[in-house]
């Protein structure tokens, strides 16, 4: 299965479980990404997106994202979407 880098996690909400991602590409609900860091090897399916607290169904180049995540990610961490 072929990635595509498509951002990058700038923040980690613990309590909530959330990362936030700088897109640097668009992103979808649905579209399967794996988060790769230092201590972060992951792949999940995209539930739900939110800009600024509002639900949306993607988002374009240069949005900065809320993403809830399966497992604790790290500043800096890259985010890459599986494409077929």
């Amino acid at each position: 299965m072929q990635e595509k880098e498509i951002g990058t996690i700038t923040h980690y909400y613990g309590h909530l479980g959330v990362g936030i991602i700088r897109l640097s590409d668009v992103l979808k609900v649905g579209d399967t990404i794996h988060i790769k860091g230092h201590t972060s090897d992951f792949t999940q399916t995209v539930d739900f997106i939110q800009i600024e607290h509002e639900d949306v169904s993607a988002a374009k180049t240069g949005d900065v994202i809320g993403l809830k995540v399966v497992q604790k990610v790290h500043p800096n961490d890259k985010v890459l979407r599986q494409v077929a």
